[in-house]
């Protein structure tokens, strides 16, 4: 096992509560399942591994201050959300946009933290829906609230929250 991967399966063992069995392998494919949003007509999704979204199944690419970083995701289960979401201040934002496809690629995802910046492993996900503006891939949360500032995309905020680590640089 590579020392990154053993590392990996510590730290999620240990604070994250995954199971022994985490595979060592290469994740799998990750596939958006959209379901039905706010009334506002925006939808919102969620990442679902191919299997087990445990340990390194549940990895997937995100930018954080333009910089591309691999992380680790799992939802929440519903009362797990809104617990969390009703008692702690301190959750993350994960920005995503199950409507656009830029270049005909899926838009990947956009955090507000990683650590050492304010960083909590629980991320809130909020939908980026463009009004104004085409379709595109932003890179940081702050390019993000300035297309918001400026009314060419809305923010949505959902429901769904997110266990997420951040591995490493892609």
């Amino acid at each position: 096992m590579n020392r990154t991967l053993a590392l990996l399966v510590i730290v999620c063992a240990a604070a994250f509560g995954c199971s022994q069995g985490t595979s060592t392998t290469q994740p799998s494919s990750l596939s958006a399942v959209s379901h039905s949003g706010s009334a506002g007509g925006a939808s919102s999704a969620t990442v679902t591994p191919q299997g087990s979204s445990n340990g390194v199944a549940g990895s997937m690419a995100a930018y954080y201050d333009d910089e591309l970083f691999t992380i680790n995701f799992k939802e929440l289960p519903p009362g797990g959300e809104a617990a969390n979401l009703a008692h702690n201040g301190s959750i993350n934002t994960i920005y995503r946009s199950d409507g656009c496809m830029p270049n005909g690629k899926m838009f990947v995802s956009v955090l507000d933290a990683i650590q050492g910046d304010g960083f909590n492993p629980l991320w809130r996900e909020v939908q980026v829906v463009f009004k104004t503006a085409p379709c595109q891939q932003y890179k940081s949360d702050t390019a993000i609230l300035a297309a918001a500032a400026a009314h060419a995309i809305s923010l949505q905020p959902t429901n769904e929250l997110y266990r997420c680590s951040v591995i490493g640089k892609k």
